[in-house]
């Protein structure tokens, strides 16, 4: 293929979301890739699972989610402080989030028993948790102990370090961070919508219908559209996808931070919580909850057929599907999950949870979060017929493909600083990355407001 190097892209990012644009603010600040373009098939950047409307608007850290195991707590850990430390230094004004504190409810002798044990297993790794009694709750969060049984033994695992973030707006902060580099090519291009991906030689030709790209690294950050992307490449071939949307309730202002109960064993979608609005503390929202959609993208019925296309029809495919959802937590679960959806019975059985946090909430309280609530896409391994929880990766031949569920956004800096060293060394000679300067800028600073 004859072209000139003009022409040819360093990089070629597919999705802007939150994930997209972190790792091209990477690569325009500290990296020497000099021509790049970011390819968004929406009008504007963090439309859909990154918009405030899509996700928990939560900054996870794995201090009082209660499903992290110590090992994944650390490595979260690391990846959300980078980017509470990012706000740190460029959201003074708290226009993309909001401080609060944060609490995790234990309610009864058994999850007592367990949330004071989690404590002294986390408290190295977590230097401000503590443990709450029900004095220090009420003096807190009021409400949670309004009307609340005298009798029930009840304690909280507390910290002050908890988030609120608007992710379509930390995307937008990165994207305008990317673009002051004046010294580089950078090429946003929105309303392109990536029709096909082929390999050409050492090159990748990305088709868009306007007009073709041509790339010699690409990181395809498309949500649940990478494995589809991944599948016409003859990448994934072993994956399908479980998608998983989520849904939201409102009240009047109730809580004054993060208010979650403890995770269900052997579930891996996040205890229904409750928190302030990111942009209206007068408005409490809570959830997610966790309903199974043939989609790719919530509310975007055209996605219906790509999602069929992703988890393909296969025998094992079915197979899989049957496996996971014949365990009997798991079926109850996303079929509860589902009724909660549904207009007048939905809130009639999602009030039962909410009572767990607000004893005293009444059903006319609560109203349906109407065109809230984004995709989480669970890998599927059709070799093992399981669920492969937590985030997906695939690294093909100088590509990358990032699958993204929870907690996707809260990591998406330590996600771009693992894609730029990978792209760099795609790359090869002469492209570097400096990696000691992303750790002095987003380490080695304070890390509290």
């Amino acid at each position: 293929m004859s072209l000139e190097a003009k022409n040819i892209y360093d990089v070629v990012i597919i999705g802007a979301g939150v994930c997209g644009t972190s790792l091209l603010y990477t690569l325009s600040n500290y990296t020497n890739v000099n021509k790049i373009a970011l390819l968004e098939k929406n009008s504007a950047v963090a439309l859909v699972n990154s918009h405030k409307h899509s996700n928990s608007q939560t900054l996870h850290f794995g201090d009082i989610e209660t499903n992290y195991t110590l090992e994944k707590a650390t490595k979260v850990n690391r990846a959300a402080t980078l980017v509470k430390n990012y706000l740190l230094q460029r959201d003074r004004n708290e226009k993309i989030h909001t401080k609060y504190h944060k609490m995790v409810l234990a309610v009864g002798h058994e999850q007592v028993v367990k949330l004071r044990q989690r404590y002294q297993d986390f408290k190295s790794l977590f230097p401000a948790l503590r443990l709450l009694n029900r004095a220090e709750i009420e003096s807190l969060e009021p409400k949670v102990l309004a009307d609340r049984e005298v009798s029930a033994e009840i304690i909280a695992l507390f910290t002050p370090e908890g988030y609120t973030i608007d992710f379509q707006k930390l995307a937008e902060s990165f994207l305008d961070n990317a673009l002051t580099k004046g010294e580089k090519t950078i090429d946003v291009m929105m309303e392109t919508k990536v029709t096909k991906i082929v390999k050409k030689d050492e090159l990748y030709i990305i088709q868009t219908g306007p007009k073709n790209l041509v790339a010699k690294t690409v990181a395809v950050m498309a949500g649940a559209h990478s494995l589809l992307l991944a599948k016409s490449l003859g990448y994934g071939q072993q994956y399908a996808l479980l998608s998983v949307a989520g849904s939201f309730y409102f009240a009047p202002e109730m809580l004054n931070g993060k208010v979650y109960t403890v995770q269900r064993e052997k579930l891996p979608f996040a205890a229904i919580h409750g928190d302030p609005e990111v942009d209206n503390s007068t408005i409490t929202r809570f959830g997610p909850t966790a309903k199974v959609l043939p989609m790719l993208e919530r509310h975007n019925y055209t996605t219906v057929y790509e999602y069929f296309k992703t988890a393909g029809l296969s025998l094992k495919a079915f197979q899989s599907f049957l496996k996971i959802l014949s365990d009997i937590t798991i079926f109850k679960y996303i079929f509860l999950n589902f009724l909660y959806d549904l207009p007048f019975i939905g809130k009639i059985l999602f009030i039962q949870e909410v009572k767990k946090i607000i004893p005293s909430i009444k059903l006319s309280d609560l109203s349906f979060a109407k065109g809230y609530g984004g995709i989480r896409p669970q890998i599927v391994n059709l070799k093992t017929k399981s669920l492969d929880l937590g985030e997906a990766k695939i690294v093909g031949d100088k590509i990358i493909f990032n699958i993204t569920p929870s907690p996707g956004a809260s990591t998406c800096l330590q996600n771009a600083e693992d894609d730029t060293i990978r792209i760099v060394d795609f790359l090869g000679d002469g492209y570097h990355f400096d990696r000691d300067k992303f750790k002095m800028d987003l380490e080695g600073i304070a890390t509290s407001f």
